[in-house]
């Protein structure tokens, strides 16, 4: 497929060289910033663009990798009128598209993306389309770059974009704080590596409900205490303990 990209961020970045690793074309890329397109553009070998004032240009599809905050202004996409145009948002309502096109849809990868990672991981696609035209020739596209291709509605869509939220992001917050806690009390994070590696092996086998391990499924109120008393000097990572303990002595309250 010929291919337009509007974005030139994180999303946009890995989605294009998926793209033309599974011989699609992208024949242009347009960003809000003509540094960040070019940078794009030039990586792919074609061509870049303002979104603030320039064409979008002929292709099979339109995909609109931004953010949803600028995704809730959709009036520049007008232009688009009748042409396919896609949206990777997980969280946006596929009708938000309507207003641009008759033929839209949502190609959403429940993946973290870095456009500085050489190494693109395996990513699963949510998708959907207005009608079954659109459906299939998302489901074809992202076939072509995942064996990991889910038709979501919105409300599957937005489920996983919640459990992704928990599951990655407040789960790398997580490493976050502990990280900071090393530092302030000068011991080495590197040493907490091992751990998170398990604990994300685990995972791919296990529920992690069943392999909760720590002071707070044991309720050992001993340990918390001195935990507390050491973490009263970081109010900060004192109030993160307090909260994750309680949610997980309620979560396991009746285990």
């Amino acid at each position: 497929m010929r291919v337009v990209l509007v974005g030139a961020g994180n999303t946009a970045t890995v989605l294009g060289k998926l793209l033309t690793r599974a011989k699609h074309k992208v024949t242009r890329v347009i960003s809000r910033t003509p540094e960040s397109a070019k940078t794009l553009a030039d990586l792919l070998e074609t061509e870049y663009g303002n979104l603030n004032d320039s064409s979008f240009g002929d292709a099979d599809i339109y995909i609109v990798a931004l953010h949803d905050q600028v995704m809730s202004n959709l009036e520049r996409f007008t232009a688009l009128n009748g042409k396919f145009i896609v949206s990777t948002a997980g969280a946006l309502p596929i009708d938000s598209l309507k207003t641009c096109s008759d033929r839209y849809g949502v190609l959403y990868p429940l993946q973290t993306l870095s456009k500085y990672v050489d190494e693109i991981p395996r990513i699963p696609f949510m998708v959907d389309g207005n009608n079954d035209e659109t459906l299939g020739a998302l489901l074809s596209l992202a076939g072509s770059l995942s064996d990991s291709v889910v038709h979501a509605n919105d409300n599957q869509r937005m489920g996983y974009h919640i459990a992704a939220v928990f599951a990655a992001n407040f789960a790398n917050h997580m490493y976050a704080l502990a990280e900071i806690y090393c530092q302030r009390e000068s011991i080495d994070f590197k040493h907490i590596l091992p751990l998170i590696n398990e604990i994300c092996h685990k995972v791919n086998l296990y529920s992690p409900f069943l392999t909760q391990t720590g002071p707070a499924i044991r309720n050992d109120v001993m340990t918390i205490s001195r935990h507390l008393e050491n973490l009263s000097k970081y109010p900060d990572l004192k109030y993160m303990y307090v909260k994750m303990t309680e949610s997980i002595m309620k979560l396991h309250g009746n285990r």
